[in-house]
């Protein structure tokens, strides 16, 4: 888990693809401190797991199935990254909870300064914008946001100086991917709303069952 708040960006030193899959090697500062192999970094919103790493740099390995859901594919050498390490238990959460498994991308479609915010307008799919909710939490490319608006087809977040400067979002420009994960607890009430019980599979142990036959 993750809460979303950006401790370090990291810059791409090499990649490695395969047919669908690619090795990445990140150079980074901070987060390697305490780093130990077979940790979880998320790296652009996406939980990865460190497989190599050295006193300045970490590898990880991304499948075919993470390639093709995040905007990870168009990494290249030199390419900005936003880092942060897995949430302690007795850390602050700052920001909201992060898994780390994205629903998907987006794509920037305006960018907008007004006094000392800029606002970003990003352009999404139904199946992500349907948890999208103005003043709800979203994270984009890891960074725990608050959405300002939402609409049919695209959201709205307004980003403060501090997260221009530790993120990486400004540094993305119109028609660029960014990464996107929606609140979880949508997602949990939608599953449960929509499950229908196997009648047919029902067990017919209950308490009055138990009661019957001496178990109770």
């Amino acid at each position: 888990m993750f809460t979303g708040l950006i401790e370090e960006i990291g810059t791409v030193h090499t990649i490695k693809k395969g047919l669908k899959s690619a090795q990445i090697k990140i150079s980074a500062s901070k987060i390697m401190d305490d780093v130990k192999l077979g940790d979880s970094i998320s790296t652009n919103g996406v939980c990865l797991t460190v497989v190599e790493f050295t006193k300045d740099s970490f590898t990880v390995d991304v499948m075919p199935e993470t390639m093709r859901r995040s905007n990870l594919k168009d990494l290249k050498h030199g390419s900005l990254v936003n880092l942060e390490r897995a949430l302690k238990v007795n850390d602050r959460l700052g920001g909201h909870i992060v898994s780390g498994h994205i629903d998907g991308v987006g794509k920037i479609k305006k960018i907008e300064e007004e006094d000392n915010a800029t606002w970003v307008s990003i352009q999404a799919p139904s199946d992500i914008l349907k948890y999208v909710i103005e003043k709800g939490s979203i994270a984009i490319d890891g960074t725990s946001l608050t959405v300002a608006y939402s609409g049919l087809d695209v959201f709205k977040v307004s980003i403060i100086p501090l997260t221009k400067e530790e993120t990486t979002l400004l540094h993305k420009t119109v028609g660029d991917e960014v990464n996107l994960e929606c609140d979880m607890m949508g997602k949990y009430i939608e599953r449960l709303l929509l499950f229908k019980e196997d009648k047919k599979s029902k067990s017919n142990i209950d308490l009055d069952f138990l009661t019957k036959n001496g178990f109770m």
